[in-house]
């Protein structure tokens, strides 16, 4: 079931649905899983036929996006815990090829501390994901009303894997509306998830949070959307005279991690690579918005040395997410 001389393949940015949660997300998002809403249910033999298929040993599952974020506090506690429940008896019906990121109602920045940790000790989960912006008011998670959460994840040395979701209604009127009935995925993964979410690692940063909480892991994927290349730029720019000053560069490649989900680019990745290190770069596919056989497919092709390829595809998150 290796890709790589019998060695384990794990692939960290793996989708699902809860059919609860859905039933509680409006609008656009609501829509998004439409196509693949099929394979987003389906956490059982068919997924794991696929998996065989493609020589993936494990997927990190995670509910696609908005999941709670887009929720009322209320509901959101509610409807978080039953979902993460849901998903600890899914891993526990696949113990061997299941693992699991916790779904955080982050409109209650403290019900969402607590449920990291109830996930990550009860239900030994690897940590949380949080899509997009939260509520009516499209908060970004650097605001500093979710800093307990950042406080807990560092507490429990549990990463947050910061995933896109819809841009803000605004954004999405000023740069995407005029395009979107020819290319509706211009607003999405074509540029509008990187922007939103390139944005939401840039304020993260800037925020003070990770210097209060300096052993907080974020996970970012797709490469990193874009910022691995404009690292250099922004650091530069954000240290000229008449800004405050900020070690961008050393922050973001001191706390950050990259995943391959999607983005299956040579180039792309050896970027990473050279700004980043090896060693914070992890294996996804984002599945099934991407089908498995790519991925592992373009690893075997590679021009990346055998240590090397053996950190992304199952050493790195062996160590980060104690696998």
């Amino acid at each position: 079931m290796t890709i790589l001389n019998n060695q384990r393949v794990i692939a960290i940015e793996e989708h699902y649905v809860d059919a609860n949660v859905m039933a509680n997300v409006q609008g656009t998002d609501a829509a998004a899983a439409g196509p693949i809403r099929a394979l987003l249910d389906d956490v059982g033999e068919a997924r794991i036929k696929s998996m065989d298929a493609a020589k993936i040993d494990v997927q990190v599952l995670s509910h696609a996006p908005p999941a709670a974020q887009q929720m009322d506090a209320e509901t959101g506690v509610r409807i978080a815990r039953d979902a993460n429940d849901a998903l600890h008896q899914i891993c526990q019906n696949h113990p061997d090829r299941f693992a699991a990121f916790a779904m955080l109602p982050t409109a209650d920045a403290a019900a969402s501390a607590d449920e990291l940790e109830r996930c990550v000790d009860k239900l030994d989960f690897k940590g949380a994901i949080i899509h997009g912006l939260t509520g009516d008011a499209r908060l970004f998670i650097d605001d500093k009303r979710f800093w307990p959460i950042f406080e807990r994840a560092q507490a429990l040395d549990a990463p947050l894997y910061i995933h896109p979701a819809m841009p803000h209604p605004a954004v999405f009127d000023a740069y995407y509306k005029d395009y979107a009935k020819d290319f509706p995925a211009l607003a999405t993964a074509g540029f509008g998830f990187t922007m939103e979410t390139a944005v939401a690692g840039l304020r993260i940063v800037l925020s003070g949070v990770l210097e209060k909480y300096p052993g907080v892991k974020i996970i970012l994927g797709h490469l990193g959307e874009a910022l691995p290349f404009l690292l250099w730029r922004i650091d530069m720019a954000l240290n000229r005279p008449g800004n405050k000053g900020v070690a961008f560069r050393e922050i973001f490649t001191s706390n950050f991690y990259l995943t391959t989900s999607g983005f299956f680019s040579d180039p792309a990745l050896l970027c990473c690579i050279q700004e980043m290190g090896v060693d914070r770069l992890l294996f996804a596919i984002d599945y099934p918005f991407v089908e498995n056989d790519p991925g592992p497919k373009w690893m075997e092709g590679l021009m990346l040395n055998v240590d090397d390829k053996a950190k992304i595809l199952h050493g790195n998150a062996e160590r980060l997410l104690g696998m």
